[in-house]
């Protein structure tokens, strides 16, 4: 019998009015300049603790555990939505994102307990630095050089005032489907700071 395998990741939720703030940067970013890029829908924005792959469905018990442990003694805590960027860097852009203010340090402790406690089970740990933020939108890659400073340009020339406060008050394995119009995201499971 095949072992049913699931592409998932681990992440936190955005309420309604940051993913509202989100829209409006991206429609102020497109009027500003027609790049060739693929606009992340804001309804399936998320903040990412940690990509997982391809996983075995009967894993999904054992993760949820170690969020649960990650998140032990952590109450709910406040961030918000805040500053504009892009990776690499604005001469070759990539990725345009959304960057993050408030209690930033006990979201990067859970995502580093996730992060070590995951190592036995046989996720390799993340060797670039955590970096808290929600893609907004990806270069295509057949833009040429010219489109992507441009488009850096306008992403380091325009201003962002944020989305607001929101409050973490839970961590979620989530399930992606990849299809021709999207990854379609379902949550296999919470756990709540308390």
């Amino acid at each position: 019998m095949e072992i049913e395998r699931i592409r998932s990741f681990i992440a936190t939720d955005l309420p309604e009015e940051s993913k509202r703030a989100l829209r409006g940067i991206q429609n102020r970013l497109k009027k500003g300049y027609d790049a060739p890029v693929k606009w992340v829908d804001p309804n399936s924005i998320h903040l990412t603790l940690k990509f997982l792959g391809n996983i075995d469905a009967g894993m999904t018990g054992r993760i949820l555990a170690v969020i649960a442990e990650a998140v032990r003694g952590v109450k709910p805590f406040q961030v918000e939505l805040k500053g504009l960027g892009v990776f690499p860097n604005p001469n070759r852009v990539r990725v345009v994102w959304v960057g993050m203010g408030g209690d930033i340090e006990k979201l990067a402790a859970i995502q580093r307990r996730i992060e070590a406690d995951l190592v036995p089970l046989g996720f390799p740990a993340e060797n670039r630095p955590f970096s808290p933020h929600f893609t907004l939108g990806r270069v295509r890659e057949q833009a040429a050089p010219e489109e992507r400073r441009l488009l850096g340009q306008l992403v380091t020339g325009t201003v962002f005032e944020g989305g607001g406060c929101f409050t973490v008050d839970a961590v979620h394995l989530m399930k992606s489907q990849l299809t021709h119009q999207g990854a379609i995201y379902t949550k296999i499971g919470s756990v709540e700071l308390k």
